[in-house]
């Protein structure tokens, strides 16, 4: 049996949604999610960010930046004890900017790439499979994987939330922020709870 995957939306998700994160001065961790993220550092399973970054296609910041970025996310969450396994990120978009960053490719949400990585670079179990967003797109990539889908209602959660109904595709729960959402995940592999509970 392989490892149970933790995937997690990063913007409006773990730190706050400022409509593309263009510098370590905009980034600030919402109330909750580094402690939700250490719970389940806790219990051995293996947490991965997944992430849209078009703003590197965009043009609104580089790789290197964004490299920055995410140095500034892991050194705020070791200050509470929590760590990430992997942060994937797609950079394409398939209207804006030049190539390579202007591309159709299998990473951007709603597609699975970076999920099918993760999976393949740590062994994953399929059936223990989780995604937590704020957007239709993290819930679609999410069913598209076959994994449990947590809405959060953090960041654009609140407005997504209709948006998913109308898909047809509902949340397997709806969580008040990360933290709740990593309840619901704990309460799911250990109580082991139904899909739908």
């Amino acid at each position: 049996m392989g490892h149970v995957g933790i995937f997690l939306d990063r913007d409006g998700t773990i730190n706050q949604e400022v409509d593309y994160v263009r510098s370590t001065d905009e980034f600030h961790l919402i109330e909750g999610s580094a402690p939700g993220i250490r719970e389940l550092n806790e219990q051995g399973w293996q947490v991965f960010v997944v992430t849209n970054q078009s703003g590197i296609a965009r043009g609104f910041l580089t790789e290197t930046q964004l490299a920055e970025i995410h140095s500034t996310l892991e050194k705020a969450l070791r200050a509470h004890g929590a760590s990430i396994d992997a942060i994937y990120y797609c950079p394409h978009h398939p209207d804006f900017g030049k190539p390579p960053y202007r591309a159709v490719c299998d990473c951007r949400k709603p597609n699975i790439g970076m999920i099918t990585r993760a999976i393949h670079e740590f062994d994953l179990d399929l059936e223990r499979l989780f995604v937590v967003g704020d957007r239709l797109l993290d819930m679609q990539m999410g069913r598209a994987a076959g994994a449990r889908c947590i809405l959060v209602r953090t960041g654009y959660g609140e407005r997504e939330l209709e948006l998913c109904r109308a898909d047809g595709g509902s949340p397997d729960y709806v969580a008040d922020n990360l933290s709740d959402a990593v309840q619901y995940i704990k309460r799911s592999l250990l109580t082991n709870v139904s899909p739908a509970a």
